[in-house]
């Protein structure tokens, strides 16, 4: 997916990883509090599968972040 490379959606990635790695949490983890698969953590964290703005914020609320830190 093209838009997945940009350099912005690089750095919401980068966030994204960081918040969850920064909370002690593993993609395990994050997946059983989500009800989701970790395949659906790793894709998200890789760019394989875009994050739209509902998913987003669940992992914003999760990592104890604002939203606008993700797209700072």
């Amino acid at each position: 997916m093209e838009s997945t490379r940009r350099p912005a959606y690089r750095r919401f990635l980068t966030r994204l990883r960081g918040a969850r790695a920064a909370r002690g949490l593993t993609q395990v983890e994050v997946a059983r509090r989500l009800g989701k698969s970790q395949a659906f953590v790793s894709k998200s964290e890789s760019g394989d599968r875009r994050v739209d703005v509902i998913e987003l914020q669940t992992f914003a609320k999760l990592y104890g972040r604002s939203v606008s830190y993700f797209l700072g």
